[in-house]
């Protein structure tokens, strides 16, 4: 492990009072590339500082949850409709591994790559950082109907949601941490005008969406099938990473269904409450952070069961 890296996770980590055990039970390491790619980390950090907008981060974000969630289709998932037509950022990974392919031919897998990016990227704008687990490979099969079996949905209700994150071995505190990286980002408006031209069927608008947020909404979406975009924080800093998604939860200002869902379940939304009662903000970044861990552990595949792939778009 290089130099940088060694100081920049302890000064990081420490700051953020997380412990993290240096062997997973899964078989992920922290000094998995110690010795095979010394400089993996440094290459990957380097990439996401000097040549990414801090939007990026978002992009990368949602592309790591879909990676997490659905086994185990890494980078070809963008190709499964309707899913994951909208995510972004494979070009950044495919770049980031050439540079470690040239590095290191046949070391760094793209999983690998994604978590690490990611993890950087929300670093870059203020939000927490987290030792990455490494060893991760990449499948060598695809099943294009995972992600709808698999992933949690913007419409999901708060039962649908506890359930998918479970089955994947996360619980509900995990669900609420995890919701708030809709603190970042946007969204295409046919993400949730469900909710304000046609929540039941008869072209009304969800009851518990705050009435005068629905109207800002309409306007900036002025058909169910509208193209355009919203921040999915309105009242903050964009690509702020703070508790302000939160806040408006709690005042049924959540974009997506299964934002408000959130309110619906006693223990998600004292979950909230306790974020919320910590003005620092330190808190949901802590947890924020612990959760990503976990949810970079689900299910992955080491040793022989999946291959490092070239190309990530592509089984070798």
């Amino acid at each position: 492990m290089g130099e940088f890296s060694k100081v920049y996770k302890v000064v990081v980590f420490v700051f953020l009072g997380l412990l993290v055990a240096s062997t997973h039970a899964d078989g992920l390491t922290m000094d998995y590339y110690d010795d095979k790619c010394p400089n993996a980390e440094k290459i990957v950090y380097d990439y996401v500082h000097n040549h990414l907008p801090t939007t990026a981060a978002a992009s990368l974000l949602r592309l790591h949850f879909h990676d997490c969630f659905v086994e185990p289709i890494t980078l070809e998932i963008k190709d499964i409709i309707p899913t994951n037509l909208s995510l972004k950022g494979f070009d950044i990974i495919n770049s980031v591994k050439r540079k470690l392919e040239k590095e290191c031919p046949g070391v760094v897998s793209c999983a690998d790559t994604l978590a690490l990016a990611t993890r950087d990227a929300i670093a870059s704008i203020d939000g927490p950082y987290w030792d990455v687990p490494l060893g991760r490979k990449d499948g060598i099969v695809s099943n294009d109907k995972a992600p709808l079996d698999e992933l949690p949905f913007t419409t999901d209700n708060i039962t649908t949601l506890e359930r998918k994150f479970r089955k994947k071995g996360l619980d509900f505190a995990d669900l609420v941490y995890l919701s708030g990286a809709h603190t970042i980002g946007q969204s295409s408006c046919t993400s949730f005008t469900n909710r304000l031209y046609n929540f039941t069927g008869k072209r009304d608008q969800d009851p518990e969406l705050n009435s005068a947020y629905a109207i800002d909404l309409k306007k900036k979406c002025p058909k169910i099938n509208s193209t355009f975009k919203v921040t999915m924080d309105p009242g903050s800093e964009e690509n702020k990473f703070d508790t302000n998604y939160y806040k408006n939860v709690i005042q049924h200002k959540g974009l997506f269904g299964s934002d408000a869902a959130l309110l619906t379940d006693s223990k998600t939304k004292s979950t909230i409450d306790q974020l919320l009662d910590d003005v620092s903000g330190e808190k949901f970044k802590q947890q924020f952070a612990k959760a990503m861990v976990k949810m970079g552990n689900i299910e992955v595949k080491t040793g022989s069961a999946g291959q490092v792939r070239t190309n990530c778009a592509f089984v070798n």
